[in-house]
């Protein structure tokens, strides 16, 4: 029966052959991360967060909202206004919509009111940050989509509260109207802003080949 290294050197002393166990190394290399691959991952995150966008741009404007038209004699949302809207829109608005209506506008802005310029300015940020390499010119371009969700989301506040008030007052209606105008402009500024991304990381591959 073969003896177990303690009992060798119990009765061998130092001179006690023990045999070396090597353990197996803990990092595989073959899993290393490639740029390559971490390339691929990005892409992967930005196809998803693309079709993300698109679905929830689709449900919330294009779906939802004009659903909630329904339930206000047909006038539109304020979030769907491009243009903005006065005081007396938003009093026509105010007697067309019950308590029932005004708290289902509150609840998209919630959810799907959220979600999208979230996901949106996530998705556009992460494409900038990978497709332009310039420091100054990445910091510009990312200035776009961060104003658009912070314009998005404050103008949800902004009309909320507005519809909650008992009568249309000017500076709520001027504030929830500009934040609206405000946040068109920079969703068509940001899609500009993520062609000229895209446009950067194509001349860059092609200066690297």
């Amino acid at each position: 029966m073969a003896k177990t290294p303690a009992q060798r050197i119990k009765k061998h002393g130092s001179k006690a052959a023990v045999p070396q166990h090597h353990l197996p190394p803990v990092i595989n290399p073959t899993t290393a991360r490639t740029p390559e691959k971490a390339q691929n991952n990005s892409n992967l995150i930005l196809i998803a967060g693309v079709v993300a966008s698109l679905f929830l741009f689709w449900y919330l404007h294009l779906l939802t909202l004009n659903q909630l038209t329904d339930l206000s004699g047909g006038l539109a949302m304020p979030d769907s206004q491009v243009g903005g809207f006065d005081p007396a829109y938003i009093s026509q608005l105010q007697g067309a919509m019950d308590g029932d209506a005004r708290g289902q506008l509150n609840y998209v802005h919630k959810t799907a009111g959220t979600l999208f310029p979230l996901i949106f300015g996530f998705t556009w940020l992460l494409l900038i940050g990978t497709s332009v390499t310039r420091k100054a010119l990445r910091w510009a371009l990312w200035a776009v989509p961060l104003l658009f969700v912070v314009a998005r989301l404050w103008g949800n506040a902004a009309i909320d509260a507005m519809m909650a008030s008992a009568a249309p007052d000017a500076g709520q209606v001027a504030l929830a109207s500009g934040l609206t105008v405000a946040g068109w402009v920079l969703l068509v500024l940001s899609l500009l802003a993520g062609g000229v991304a895209a446009v950067l990381s194509r001349s860059t591959k092609k200066a690297i080949r």
